[in-house]
């Protein structure tokens, strides 16, 4: 396979002739007349590069942005002391510009030639990465064919978006080190963007010629304007309730939309994040990058459909809902969480994986997050896996909807040793959206017309002009007033008038 050289990669993200250097001539670290020196200079004549690593800036769909990509015809795109200088040059310049960064590397890692000292240069190029995430401003990788040792161990492993090349050797240590050391060779299929992929580490894996469009859907959400934005008249609420049972079980309905009809009607600029990024991944929950109009929101949602084909929502995918939460933190961006689950896996794998132990975590990053909230309560609402994701700033309900701390039939099963008073139970916890929106857990009800399932594309549009609505509202806030009334909100729950329901019989 013929894969692009950074020039040629960066021709076809970039917008044509957008593209302007930064670097200044390296200053080399080897000794005049030293075979070192000899490598440079002949790598220098047969590449046309002076180093592994270019740097610059140019506009990707108009949009300004700071680059850094790695040649690995240049000494195997190894990083030593000059490559390092302009490299953390470079980052630091974007920070200050306030400039977006996309990576490029494709490296054997440490230049063997400058020893420890060039290892080291790891933890500047690290930290200068790290403070420009720190400052709020995106980061995004790609991936190529090979990246391996500190490299990869570094800045190729920080990306808030991270896509890799088709077919890309991708690890800590390359495989003919791994033989020399061990006497056998590395298992094959392990350092490949695809495993990657399919291990959560990575977010897609994409050819260099769509690697542009996924920039610029990320960066059209990431870099997206949060103030002045126009907020139009308040969304249609729902009047006409059903009994809590008929909730229940038009929410069940397989042909209900979920998140992922609500991100294809409702939203644009979709961009598909996978996996925790440390190496779990969980189908039960989708997170992604999108915009519901104008509003940017990182979208954490429970995915009905992959739940209920038997990918239940397990801890790994409430640590990937967490991983969308300090990616709204960090970049200040919105979040959604859409609650939609019959529940959390119940198994041993799931409760030694620290189950419990994910939802204390979910609830109490979200309920401190510093980045405005809104949860959508879009169908089923059971146990703590739809409780973890609740505590926002303001909550949606389809209103079909419902939230319960179980499953009726579990209620019922507990209290009766019977699931024959689901129906009951559910009238009884006040478990649907009129009653949540009188309890103060709910503050809108989005109208079903006469359901969701019998509309999916309008009911989809509905919801995510609402959403736009609450978001915009809540960008206009101060964040330090946002979290208190998010807090004084919980705080006052259920400090009113007991609920009038009881359980039959009791």
């Amino acid at each position: 396979m013929r894969r692009p050289d950074a020039r040629t990669l960066i021709g076809r993200v970039l917008d044509p002739h957008s593209w302007s250097s930064w670097d200044e001539p390296p200053v080399d670290t080897a000794a005049p007349g030293s075979a070192y020196a000899d490598e440079l200079a002949a790598a220098r004549a047969k590449t046309g590069y002076d180093e592994s690593v270019i740097t610059g800036e140019g506009t990707l769909d108009g949009r300004r942005v700071a680059v850094v990509a790695c040649e690995f015809s240049f000494m195997a795109g190894s990083i030593g002391g000059a490559a390092a200088e302009r490299l953390v040059r470079a980052v630091e310049r974007a920070t200050a510009e306030r400039l977006p960064l996309l990576a490029s590397p494709a490296s054997g890692g440490t230049r063997m030639q400058e020893g420890a000292l060039a290892f080291t240069q790891m933890v500047k190029i690290t930290s200068a990465v790290a403070a420009h995430r720190a400052a709020g401003l995106p980061y995004v990788v790609y991936l190529r064919h090979p990246t391996t040792g500190g490299v990869f161990a570094s800045w190729g492993s920080l990306g808030h978006v991270t896509a890799a090349e088709p077919g890309a050797m991708i690890g800590l240590v390359g495989p003919r080190v791994f033989e020399s050391l061990h006497g056998y060779p590395f298992p094959q299929g392990v350092q490949v963007s695809e495993n990657l992929f399919a291990h959560g580490l990575v977010d897609a894996v994409v050819s260099d010629e769509d690697a542009r469009e996924i920039a610029i859907r990320a960066l059209a959400v990431l870099c997206a304007p949060r103030r002045g934005l126009p907020r139009g008249p308040e969304p249609e609420e729902a009047t006409e309730t059903v009994p809590a049972w008929e909730a229940v079980t038009r929410s069940r309905r397989d042909d209900r939309p979920g998140v992922r009809s609500l991100l294809k009607y409702g939203a644009r600029d979709v961009t598909p994040l996978h996996g925790t990024g440390v190496g779990e991944r969980d189908a039960g929950l989708l997170l992604a990058l999108a915009r519901f109009g104008a509003a940017p929101a990182i979208v954490l949602g429970q995915d009905r459909e992959r739940q209920r084909a038997g990918d239940a929502l397990g801890p790994a995918g409430l640590r990937v809902a967490r991983r969308g939460m300090r990616l709204a933190s960090e970049l200040g961006l919105p979040l959604v969480a859409v609650v939609d689950t019959a529940g959390a896996e119940l198994s041993k794998a799931a409760e030694e994986g620290g189950l419990a132990a994910e939802i204390a975590r979910c609830l109490a990053d979200l309920a401190m997050l510093d980045a405005p909230t809104v949860c959508l309560l879009l169908g089923e609402g059971a146990g703590g896996a739809a409780l973890a994701l609740l505590p926002a700033d303001r909550v949606v309900c389809a209103q079909h909807a419902w939230l319960a701390p179980l499953l009726p039939e579990g209620a019922s099963a507990i209290l009766y040793r019977t699931a024959d008073f689901a129906p009951e139970i559910a009238a009884a916890q006040g478990v649907r959206a009129a009653d949540l929106r009188r309890d103060g857990i709910v503050d809108r009800i989005v109208p079903e017309r006469p359901d969701a399932a019998y509309e999916p594309e309008d009911f989809c549009r509905r919801v995510a002009g609402t959403l736009e609505h609450e978001i915009i509202g809540l960008l206009e806030r101060p964040a330090g007033e946002r979290l208190a009334a998010r807090l004084a909100r919980y705080r006052s729950l259920g400090s009113g008038p007991p609920a009038s329901g009881s359980p039959p019989g009791r």
